[in-house]
């Protein structure tokens, strides 16, 4: 099954009134679980020479590894992990915690190295992550995720769009932001409001594009 018809065959599925993109609530949940730790050795193994090198604007002890519990878009629990700068470990803690009591679903949660860094890959695999050390695309300019400072979210559920583009394209299936889908980020849903709490404004308030999936301590 796709999963454009998985997402839609759960929410069709979804009894009672809950807000839009995210599942039906369970009597039983198990309660949320993350921490917060130095990346492990291993880790920095794995990073370097493809997601951190030598030049990159913060070192690897300014980065923090995070372990979180998120439910799928199949309706079950996982665990994820997720590399943000040491300073904000604790407030994207605070986002995936509320994100879990609201039932809000995450495809997966994987660190950008295990795509080879590369953002288009992750996009099309609606994989959640955040620190990259690499440029905005089509400019030299370190993105906001080299600092560990942004997260993009589902983002082939919520793709970037700029007038005809999108990106990825596969996300133009998602471009009725109305739609209840889980997954999908609404303007007034739980996941803008988790992010606002932390201080990490939507890309999905922009005026010249839409960055649906992502969300930044600068707001850029």
């Amino acid at each position: 099954m796709s999963l454009f018809a998985l997402a839609t065959a759960v929410a069709l599925a979804a009894p009672g009134t809950r807000p839009p993109g995210t599942l039906p609530a369970l009597p039983d949940a198990p309660p949320f679980a993350g921490h917060a730790q130095p990346l492990p050795a291993d880790i920095i193994t794995k990073m370097t020479g493809v997601t951190w090198r030598e030049g990159c604007p913060v070192p690897l002890s300014g980065l923090a590894w995070l372990e979180v519990r998120h439910w799928g878009l199949d309706g079950t629990a996982h665990t994820g992990h997720i590399i943000v700068a040491n300073d904000h470990a604790d407030a994207i803690l605070g986002v995936f915690e509320a994100l879990w009591g609201a039932r809000f679903p995450i495809h997966t949660v994987r660190p950008a190295h295990e795509f080879g860094g590369d953002d288009n890959a992750m996009m099309r695999a609606n994989n959640t992550s955040a620190f990259n050390c690499r440029p905005v695309a089509g400019s030299s300019r370190f993105s906001d995720h080299s600092y560990g400072y942004a997260l993009d979210l589902n983002p082939l559920i919520n793709p970037y769009v700029r007038g005809d583009k999108v990106s990825p394209p596969q996300g133009r299936a998602y471009l009725d932001r109305d739609a209840d889908i889980p997954g999908l980020i609404h303007a007034d849903g739980p996941v803008v409001a988790a992010f606002a709490a932390a201080g990490w404004p939507w890309g999905g308030n922009w005026t010249r594009a839409k960055d649906y999936q992502h969300f930044s301590a600068t707001g850029r």
